[in-house]
């Protein structure tokens, strides 16, 4: 199966600035390795106090760049027809922020990235300083000015009075969102992800064993992807807009909120949605005794989405396998049919059969590589071709 990552066989220049947070900088250039990605490091000399050069030639597996030399390293990488896929700059300080905005050329990293921004190649940058500097109107007005040459800044982590380094993850996620080609660019992508829980008393809960692995996996992708990513669960994934509930009573009435807002383009019910809940007791049930606990049907969620809102339909089913499986959500108005076992429930694997127009076809992988070909299955069916 085709490997998911999209930064596979790019090449990256990782810009390091002098913030602290450049002892980051390491573990980074691991994290977008293990992604695919060939990774050469700048610095300015600032940085070089904070990180030796030779922590990121390890890291990498290429000499990191110091100064520029009569090899015009900044041309060869991000000049036109040059060989960098994409410019990184993280940390990056509120002057080199400032400076790249008023195009100062006084670092090896501020020369690369007007060089990367005159060739039209992808920029990404990760500011890091005090909250005190990032509030600075001009500041600010650089901001604005990078996001209008196209630039993506990464929000900080906002905390301990500090605009602190995004997550390594995250900067990893932004990466592959700035690559060209972004297919679901400009597209709302709603998903319902994970378990419900019912409650059957004050402290009891009724729900299942789904861990939401499969829903986060496909938001990540469609974030990746380019899309507007909003997952309602019980939980929190990086970059996404995270709704959260509890019962299917509060997913229910959360998507149809999010749909009166603004009709996704694409739905994803990846949810093991309650199909009962008990009747709850309230207090706590006493143990030791034998009890019978009535269980009301739920409303199909999925049903209603396809029956309301004109929108394309990707539903997931656990338990049946073949045509026989998909069959009545297809013909409800499901475009995609993904079935698998209870066994891959709280598992990094599945064994998945994608059933719809284009066919059925069993998938054997990771939840991430089924993530993968599940948007390239709606890449072919739903979004215009060329």
């Amino acid at each position: 199966m085709m490997e998911p990552g999209s930064l596979s066989k790019k090449r990256i220049i990782l810009g390091v600035t002098g913030s602290i947070a450049a002892v980051e900088t390491v573990r980074l250039a691991h994290a977008l390795r293990r992604e695919g990605a060939s990774v050469t490091a700048v610095m300015t000399e600032a940085a070089t106090r904070i990180v030796h050069p030779d922590a990121l030639t390890y890291a990498t597996g290429n000499d990191a760049i110091t100064a520029l030399s009569g090899h015009v390293e900044h041309v060869t990488f991000c000049g036109d027809g040059g060989c960098a896929d994409l410019l990184l700059i993280a940390p990056c300080t509120a002057n080199t922020l400032c400076k790249i905005a008023r195009g100062i050329d006084d670092t090896p990293v501020t020369t690369f990235a007007s060089t990367a921004l005159g060739a039209g190649l992808p920029v990404v940058v990760a500011p890091a300083m005090h909250e005190s500097m990032y509030r600075h109107p001009g500041v600010s007005e650089c901001i604005r000015c990078l996001s209008s040459w196209k630039v993506t800044v990464i929000p900080p982590r906002r905390e301990e009075g500090k605009a602190k380094i995004a997550d390594i993850d995250e900067i990893v996620l932004w990466c592959c969102r700035a690559l060209p080609g972004s297919p679901l660019a400009g597209k709302h992508v709603l998903i319902t992800s994970g378990p419900c829980r019912e409650p059957v008393d004050d402290i009891r809960v009724l729900t299942t064993r789904s861990t939401g692995r499969m829903g986060r996996e496909l938001a990540l992708q469609a974030f990746r992807l380019g899309a507007e990513v909003t997952v309602v669960h019980a939980g929190t994934i990086p970059c996404v807009r995270n709704i959260t509930i509890e019962t299917a009573g509060e997913m229910h009435d959360a998507v149809h909120r999010i749909c009166a807002e603004r009709i996704p383009d694409i739905y994803l019910s990846a949810a093991a949605i309650s199909d009962y809940a008990p009747e709850p007791y309230r207090g706590k049930l006493r143990s030791g005794q034998t009890l019978s606990i009535p269980l009301h049907p739920l409303p199909k969620l999925i049903d209603e989405v396809c029956r309301r809102y004109n929108t394309s339909v990707i539903a997931f089913k656990v338990g049946e396998e073949g045509e026989e499986g998909a069959a009545p959500l297809i013909a409800k108005g499901a475009d995609l049919v993904v079935i698998n076992g209870p066994e891959s429930m709280g598992s990094d694997t599945t064994d998945a059969i994608i059933s719809g127009a284009g066919g059925r076809e069993q998938i054997r992988g990771t939840k991430r590589e089924l993530a993968a070909r599940i948007w390239e299955r709606i890449g072919t069916l739903l979004l215009p071709q060329g």
